[in-house]
């Protein structure tokens, strides 16, 4: 049987969706694969080309008779692409898609930007000739030319901005003496950095007796041969980052290169600076705040060995670095390492496989980590470490939990309880500081009918419209806009508000509360532009305003010495949420905002506002205990069969037509069940739920169904997955012209909305 396969010639995005089909020797069929790197003949001379093969098949998309054979395949070493092929292939089998989804996702894209150039100036005469023409213009009174040359003979060269700028030469000046030959222009490439120069600070810290062993363990087996995956777990302030900071020195020491992940931009400027003093200009960041071209520089410096480290959120794992010796991935419960589109691919998972390639290590690092990287630690497939002291040597912050239903009762109305109250007014006469954090976003919620029960809606989006400063209701799904309300459209009523506990209310309250407060507010709003989250954390590290309000960026990983006050308000809103990772995310918020009290010599205190102060996540949140956490949790995880003791595939259709994706989504549903063993025991047994509508049933006007397939086997959910696609592809050949329909796979996903 004759296959052919498709291959991509050039690794550029601008390239990347135009593969070309080759035949397929006879010989080669049954060794080639997805993901292979091959010899093609290419272009009318048919020189011979490396590529990468995207798809194989049996159809062929051109004349059979003027379809070119595969040359060889190629064996010559392992290249920083043949890496990122690689681990594109597996993100592909592993998460579903498309090889071009899975190729577009790894390789660093490379846009048409302007090169980045440094000019500088040469003498292209003798020293003599120099001086003989230096005479000569000043006889001239060709002043210009001799202040350029004076220069040059004492240099030697010169950068073109300065003897265009200080000296004042102009560039007609410049072109003749270079007429002349007695100037050369030279133009060199120069890679943008985005990393502002700093004075750099070598002093590196003592490492207490739980760092250093850390340390150690990870560097033991590494030397050993036996690199691993580790989770560090320590409790906040016990000095996670100099533990990765070192780590990081002890890898480049060997001539290795380190990918330090971090869930969010907001975290990036403190952990950049730290790295910064240690690496210098070796050490750079990838993130969405930078231009295509900065970006594009950031990958051409790792490939040719600028830089040693890479400090970014999930994207950093693709940068093309040669020898990935060490992976750090901080904060690793977070949601943001799951990626939102296809492939929905997890950093965790992904880093490991990618380490596997380079024979690396990666240390998992959090004061809370998910139950996937803790189930697995108890399982021995992560090697644990632990940070169990502070290293300031003070004790964790004393938390207050007050019932809000309470405070109701007795008359507060207010967001912010009188135990709260006081203890800001507390830290405003002592002068320390204090950071309050609610989980929503805006000026208000959603806006409701106190009648009538009436919810303002996006006419696009099965979700209720926020309302924002301006007299505007705003959809944070499309961006849907409309004049705010003062009556009810269903009932007529004039008792229509909004649910009032977003960023700026809140910092609102606080000044008229507290006339005197400096007050910092960072959430989605106030950190659109460009290194405007870095500006507000410097602001407040300097001491520029008393309390910083925000959303969950400012409770993960910031360290303030003079935050001796943390509040969490409406601290139980994300148990509300139908999610079965609702308490372990309520748990890790509460956590990592306690954390953030107390980090410097003076003891710090919290404040939990929370209308369900008896929920097991809360409770063991306010005594930081993890351990008490898992039991309780991971006891629900086994008898509901969710993640991390079993798997979960969820299929998620979109579609035009709300009737058309509803059928789908059965069809499919009914296919899966195809794979369910009725042989296997009930405990063990595949499980189909679903189809239904998603959580948020339409955004934009496109219909969304779900349903999930649980098994214990991830192998099993693959070929679900395989399976669908399979039939997907068929059923779609056959409706040539109707794109109206797309489907989308998510393993283990991070919420069932």
């Amino acid at each position: 049987m004759t296959k052919y396969a498709d291959v991509i010639i050039d690794i550029s995005h601008e390239k990347v969706d135009r593969p070309f089909q080759y035949r397929i020797p006879q010989g080669m069929l049954e060794e080639l694969e997805v993901g292979m790197c091959v010899t093609v003949p290419f272009g009318k001379g048919n020189t011979l080309r490396r590529g990468y093969v995207t798809d194989i098949t049996e159809q062929c998309s051109f004349d059979p008779q003027k379809i070119k054979e595969i040359h060889s395949l190629a064996r010559d070493g392992v290249g920083v692409e043949d890496c990122q092929i690689r681990l594109a292939r597996w993100i592909r089998r592993a998460y579903g898609g498309t090889m071009i989804q899975a190729l577009k996702t790894v390789l660093p894209a490379k846009h048409t930007v302007k090169k980045a150039e440094r000019r500088k100036l040469c003498l292209a005469v003798t020293r003599e000739e120099g001086i003989s023409l230096l005479g000569e213009c000043q006889r001239k009174k060709q002043a210009a030319r001799a202040r350029l040359l004076q220069e040059l003979l004492r240099e030697g060269e010169l950068p073109y901005e300065l003897a265009t700028g200080k000296l004042m030469v102009s560039p007609g000046v410049i072109r003749g003496l270079e007429g002349l030959g007695a100037v050369r222009v030279e133009v060199l490439q120069s890679f943008r950095n985005p990393v502002k120069q700093q004075g750099r600070e070598e002093a590196a810290r003592t490492l207490s007796g739980e760092q250093q062993a850390a340390v150690d363990r990870v560097m033991g087996d590494y030397d050993g041969g036996d690199p691993g995956t580790y989770l560090l777990r320590g409790i906040t302030g016990s000095g996670k980052t100099e533990v990765y900071i070192r780590l990081a020195q002890e890898m480049v020491d060997r001539g290795r290169q380190v990918i330090v992940l971090i869930p969010e931009i907001a975290l990036t400027y403190q952990t950049l600076m730290r790295f910064y003093r240690c690496f210098g200009d070796r050490v750079s960041v990838l993130n969405s705040t930078l231009s295509a071209g900065e970006k594009y520089d950031q990958c051409e410096r790792a490939k040719c060995g600028e830089i040693d480290v890479i400090i970014g959120p999930r994207s950093a794992l693709f940068v093309p670095f040669p020898q990935v010796g060490l992976i750090l991935m901080d904060e690793e419960h977070e949601a943001s390492y799951k990626s939102e589109s296809t492939p929905k691919y997890h950093a965790r998972e992904t880093a490991v496989y990618l380490a596997s390639l380079h024979g690396a290590s990666v240390v998992l690092g959090s004061a809370t980590p998910s139950m996937e990287a803790a189930y697995r630690a108890r399982k021995g497939q992560y090697r644990p470490l632990f940070l169990t002291r502070r290293l300031t040597g003070g004790s964790l912050p004393r938390v207050y939990t007050v019932d809000l239903r309470e405070e109701l009762k007795q008359g507060n109305r207010s967001i912010f309880s009188r135990k709260l109250q006081e203890l800001l007014e507390d830290r405003l006469k002592k002068r320390q500081q204090g950071m309050l954090f609610i989980n929503r976003r805006g000026f208000a919620g959603f806006v409701s009918c106190r009648a009538c029960g009436h919810v303002m809606k996006c006419p696009h989006c099965d979700v209720s419209l926020s309302q924002h400063r301006g007299g505007r209701l705003v959809c944070h799904y499309c961006g849907y806009e409309t004049p705010d309300v003062t009556m009810c459209p269903e009932c007529g009523s004039g008792y229509i508000s909004g649910f009032r506990a977003g960023t700026q209310q809140i910092e609102e309250r606080l000044k008229a509360m507290f006339p005197d407060m400096r007050v910092l507010r960072m959430d989605a709003d106030t950190t659109r532009t460009k290194d405007s989250h870095g500006q507000i954390l410097a602001a407040f590290a300097a001491g520029e305003a008393d309390v910083l309000v925000g959303t969950q960026m400012i409770v993960k990983g910031h360290d303030f010495p003079n935050v001796t006050l943390v509040g969490v308000l409406a601290a139980d809103l994300s148990l509300s949420v139908g999610d079965y990772r609702a308490g372990e995310r309520t748990f890790q918020l509460l956590t990592q905002a306690a954390g953030r009290a107390g980090r410097g010599s003076e003891p710090g205190e919290v404040v939990i506002q929370t209308y369900q102060p008896e929920h097991y996540a809360v409770t063991h949140a306010a005594a930081q205990d993890y351990d008490g956490f898992y039991r309780e949790e991971i006891l629900f995880r086994e008898l509901m069969g969710y993640p991390p003791v079993a798997h979960m595939l969820a299929v998620q259709i979109y579609a035009a037509s709300e009737e058309e994706g509803g059928g789908l989504a059965r069809r499919l549903a009914e296919l899966a069940g195809t794979y369910v063993d009725p042989s296997r025991p009930l405990a063990r047994r595949m499980m189909i739920v679903g189809p239904a509508p998603a959580g948020v049933g339409k955004v934009n006007d496109i219909f969304r169904f779900v349903f999930y397939v649980k098994d214990h086997s991830y192998g099993r959910l693959i070929q679900v997955k395989d399976g669908l696609e399979k039939w997907m592809g068929e059923w779609m050949q056959a409706r040539r012209g109707r794109q109206t329909i797309s489907l989308q796979f998510d393993f283990d996903p991070m919420n069932t909305l």
